[in-house]
């Protein structure tokens, strides 16, 4: 999994229930949206995510472009959960051939 999709993930988790349009998860995630939507998309394509369109109304009054809102699905939330602690305990675990070695000074390099 991306670092740039477990931060999308991590966002969706902040608070699972409260719908988030696109731009808002570029700012909590701190993303471009070309890299946030395709994202988006996958994740909607496998069920980890739902989107609502806003009601048209709502964005013709504040005279601004319609919204679409993303939620993560509770199915959604149980896996991203899972799979953000793989990732984290993959990253604690040394690379092959990284091992630490001593430095001249008596250190670690």
């Amino acid at each position: 999994m991306t670092l740039q999709t477990q931060l999308v993930l991590r966002a969706l988790l902040e608070d699972p229930a409260k719908e988030r349009y696109g731009l808002e998860l570029c700012e909590v995630a701190g993303l471009p949206s070309g890299t946030i939507y395709p994202i988006l998309a996958r994740l909607e394509q496998v069920g980890w995510v739902d989107s609502t369109w806003e009601d048209p109304a709502v964005h013709e009054e504040a005279g601004r472009p319609r919204r679409r809102f993303y939620r993560i699905t509770k199915d959604g939330a149980e896996r991203a959960r899972d799979a953000l602690a793989r990732a984290y305990r993959a990253r604690k675990q040394p690379l092959p051939g990284w091992a630490a070695r001593p430095a001249a000074d008596g250190g670690v390099s």
